[in-house]
This record gives C-alpha cells, sequence and structure tokens, in this order.
C-alpha cells in the first residue's frame, strides 16, 4: 500500500505528533508499506532551523524506511496567533505543492492538531482521487482558545466552520480518544466514518531499565525522589502550579522535581523558579528522542499535567504511555476527565485536581513515603502499556485504511476496534 501523510511535525522534533507519526509509519515500512511523509525543516517549538537543517523548497531524505519530504516554511515560535497562523499556512501551500508532485497513493492521511495540514492533505486527495483519513490529535481551533491565545471571535469561527468542512469532507476520522469522537458526534458529524485509535508507545523504545547513573550524577539526584516531567512545556500544561507548589513539599528534602523539554513557557518556568529561590526544580535541556528513555530512568514518578479547562478533559497525553512502558507510577494533575479515567480504571498512580499546589504537593509526599503503594501503582503501570503499544496503533490504523478503502459496509471503529490488544492477567487490586 502507498500511504501519502501529511504532518507539519516529524522528527528530529519530539513532541507527541511527531513521535506518533513517526514510530507507526516505523511499523508500516516492517510491513511491506511504503510511507512518504511530508512536513517541514525541524523547528518545533521555537520556530529556529534544527542544526544540519536548511529550510529549502523540497529536500529528501530517507529515515527508518519512510521517504520525508520537507518543504520550505515560514517559521515562528509556538506563541501567539498571527506569525503561527502564517507557519501554518505556508507549510499548507508548500505540502500542497509537494503533494501534487507525489505518485498517486492509495490513501491520503493528514494530522492536527493544526488543521492546515489536514487542508492540504483534502485538496492533494481530490487532485489524486484517493481516499482522505483526517486523524485528530487534537480540538483544535477550540485548544488554542482554551489556554487563551485566542478569544472566541470571528476568527474563531470561521476556523471552526474551516474545520467542521473538513469532518465532513474525510471519506474516515481517526481520533485519539472517545472523547473527541462524542465531541464531532455532537457536532452532527456522521458516527460510523469515525474510528477511535488512542495513543501510544513503542515498546521496543520506551521499557523499564535500571536508572542512567552518570546522567543522574551529572544533575546531583543520586539520593533524591525525582519527580520528572517529561514533554513540552506548553501553553496548555499549567506547569506554574508545579511552581507554587514545589515550596510545599520541603519538608522532604529528597524530593526534586525535574523539568525535561523544550516549549513556550519553560524560559518563564526557570524565571519564576530562580525569582523563588527553588532549589527542589531543575530543568535538563532538551534532549534528542533517543534519549527520552534514560531522562525516563532517572525518575521515580511521572509527572502529567494539564491546565484548568473543560477542553482537556477530553486530552489524553502521550505521556502517559510513555511512563506506563518505563514502569513508572503516574501523578496526573488534570481535570477529571479521559486522562483520569485510564489512571484509575488501571490504577497506575495518584489523580488530582488542577491549580491546586497543595493536593499536588500532598500526593508527590504520599508516593516518597508510603513505598507499597508506590511499588504497587509502578507494576500496575507496567502492565497496562501493552494496551497502548505503537504497533497496535498503526495496526488499528492500516485498519481503518482497509475499511476505506474496500468499502466496508461496518462501521469503521467496529473495524478498528476487531484488532483488540492482548489481555493481561496482572492484578490491579
Amino acid at each position: 500500500m502507498n500511504i501519502l501523510f501529511f504532518s507539519e511535525n516529524f522528527p528530529p522534533e519530539t513532541n507527541a505528533a511527531a513521535s506518533r507519526v513517526f514510530e507507526r509509519a516505523c511499523y508500516w515500512v516492517d510491513k511491506g508499506h511504503k510511507v512518504t511523509v511530508i512536513t517541514q525543516a525541524p523547528n518545533f517549538p521555537y520556530g529556529k532551523i534544527f542544526n544540519g537543517y536548511k529550510n529549502r523548497f523540497r529536500s529528501v531524505e530517507k529515515i527508518k524506511g519512510i521517504d520525508v519530504v520537507r518543504v520550505k516554511t515560514f517559521m515562528a515560535p509556538n506563541t501567539g496567533v498571527a506569525l503561527r497562523t502564517l507557519d501554518f499556512l505556508s507549510f499548507m501551500l508548500s505540502g500542497i505543492l509537494a503533494g501534487i508532485f507525489e505518485k498517486k497513493p492509495d490513501i491520503v492521511i493528514a494530522t492536527s492538531p493544526q488543521f492546515f495540514a489536514a487542508i492540504a492533505g483534502w485538496l492533494v486527495a481530490k487532485i489524486k482521487k484517493a481516499p482522505f483519513i483526517f486523524e485528530v490529535g487534537d480540538l483544535w481551533p477550540a485548544s488554542i482558545v482554551a489556554v487563551g491565545v485566542m478569544e472566541p471571535g470571528i476568527f474563531y469561527r470561521i476556523l471552526e466552520k474551516i474545520e467542521l468542512y473538513l469532518y465532513r469532507s474525510a471519506s474516515c476520522i481517526v481520533v485519539l480518544t472517545s472523547a473527541f469522537k462524542s465531541n464531532l458526534i455532537e457536532r452532527g458529524i456522521e458516527k460510523n466514518k469515525i474510528a477511535v485509535s488512542m495513543n501510544g508507545v513503542d515498546l521496543r523504545r520506551y521499557k523499564p531499565t535500571s536508572r542512567n547513573e552518570e546522567l543522574s550524577k551529572s544533575l546531583w539526584l543520586t539520593r533524591n525522589f525525582v519527580i520528572g516531567y517529561v514533554g513540552t512545556l506548553g501553553m496548555a500544561h499549567g506547569l506554574e502550579n508545579v511552581i507554587r507548589a514545589a515550596p510545599l513539599v520541603r519538608s522532604e528534602p529528597s524530593i526534586r522535581f525535574l523539568f525535561a523539554g523544550p516549549g513556550a513557557v519553560r524560559e518563564q518556568l526557570i524565571k519564576e523558579a530562580d525569582n523563588k529561590g527553588l532549589g527542589n526544580i531543575l530543568f535538563l535541556p532538551p534532549q534528542p528522542k533517543e534519549k527520552i528513555s534514560e531522562v525516563w530512568s532517572i525518575c521515580d514518578v511521572a509527572l502529567v499535567h494539564l491546565k484548568d479547562n473543560q477542553v482537556f478533559t477530553e486530552v489524553i497525553p502521550s505521556k502517559i504511555f510513555e511512563a506506563m512502558a518505563m514502569g513508572l507510577p503516574i501523578l496526573l494533575v488534570a481535570p477529571k476527565g479521559a486522562a483520569s479515567m485510564i489512571i484509575e480504571e488501571e490504577n497506575a498512580g495518584l489523580v488530582v485536581p488542577p491549580d491546586n499546589p497543595l493536593a499536588l504537593a500532598k500526593a508527590a509526599i504520599q508516593l516518597l513515603t508510603n513505598e507499597t503503594l508506590h511499588k504497587k501503582l509502578a507494576k500496575n503501570s507496567r502492565a497496562a502499556a501493552h494496551k497502548h503499544s505503537r504497533e497496535h496503533q498503526a495496526n488499528q490504523m492500516i485498519a481503518a485504511i482497509n475499511a476505506v478503502i474496500s468499502n466496508k459496509s461496518m462501521q469503521v471503529n467496529d473495524f478498528v476496534n476487531s484488532l483488540a490488544p492482548p489481555k493481561t492477567s496482572s492484578s490491579k487490586k
């Protein structure tokens, strides 16, 4: 099968969309499929091109058997609306041009969070007379209103109309959570063409491993209890709550909060921690994807954090699944919803409300002082990882593609769900 995929983000970028598209495509290539990804030169989240790359009109490379076509774009940091919109539009236009000159694919797929990549995918699919699958990684533009980047005015309503048109025009919609599916159905999208394929983790890359002593020593963490936030430090995450919680755990001097990742609020968080003299918060420079598992290895707990907004009740951060694969208990700070349901059903961690630094501090201390609880949650976390393997997600997407191409009369979601992950016998009591 010849798959043409549009994604603004791709490795060496390390955000969730880049990892999802890449790791899943690796499995497709392993199964004999031809995969071409149209993307841009890596620059996320700061809008600065990575070393070794140039912002050319077209450059082609092969990564793990995937044909990667990078196109020239206007680059902007992941803050604000105006410049980022220019970034999105430039990728859409360059992507359309690149896609037109590709060999006719069997299927065209485009992924959000922002849907301008989906516009490119939809139009190229039209031109090539191929089916189009829209993968919804985020409810955009609702999510950018939720983080305060945009007001719900005229421009937002225009974007929402485009969003709904893309949903209606797609042959199939693949969403990352059941809550996303419910949202789309409530907004009038035909439920039969919506498939749920949750985010996942590459179990070949992430697995329980001994602590990386060299990294631990370099950060003076060999005798500390490390609560790690590994991923993008963005406006959607409400991480200022951790700054407020840090002074409340000083009664337990071994606790350290470790931030590892790039993002729009990174410098602001560093400044706030310095101004408050918080020696129990550390910031590790952004790491390449192949080093992320080493960062997780020095953590005792995985911190997953979302802002207090109704939109984020439907979001499941991908770092949850990385933490599960590493066998780490999860400290989830988020509004009750899709993410908290997973943690509670698997008994894989503790869930505390956002914007409540005292609750976060108490949970951190509980995980340090109650060793029995910590071990039980860690065991349950690892046992749940297999349900969310990237391989399973890759197979689900191929099932959705096959359903679309073969015009199956059954619901696309039923076709996808016919591929169930293996059951576990692990106890979660």
